[in-house]
């Protein structure tokens, strides 16, 4: 047997207000839409991963999802852009990344991050 997908499901009473959000800070794009459901992808392929953890490290929450750009500043200047809130960071973290939290419209807790 191979896993050969996970997908992230968040609880979005507004999918519209949602879907602005990951496109417009991520760059993501809507590649399914049945109006109660929309799934949203960066059109890659990625690395299946679930992480436990019983803490976010740096003694933080414990994120709801964690999102790894390329580039963070660009995706910082959007969240400033649209004035969306920092709940963490930005910060350089001792293994080897940096990041950033912020919610999403629905309270979902992202950390953003970019390895060094």
């Amino acid at each position: 047997m191979t896993v050969k997908r996970i997908v992230a499901n968040i609880s979005a009473p507004d999918t519209d207000k949602a879907c602005a959000f990951y496109t417009a800070v991520f760059g993501l794009e809507l590649v399914m839409d049945h109006g109660w459901i929309k799934t949203l992808s960066a059109g890659n392929s990625m690395t299946t991963q679930i992480s436990l953890a019983s803490q976010g490290g740096a003694d933080t929450e414990v994120p709801d999802l964690s999102i790894e750009v390329d580039d963070l500043d660009a995706v910082l200047s959007r969240v400033k852009a649209a004035g969306i809130a920092l709940e963490y960071g930005p910060a350089s973290e001792p293994w080897g990344v940096r990041r950033f939290y912020i919610r999403d419209p629905q309270g979902t807790l992202i950390n953003v991050l970019q390895h060094n």
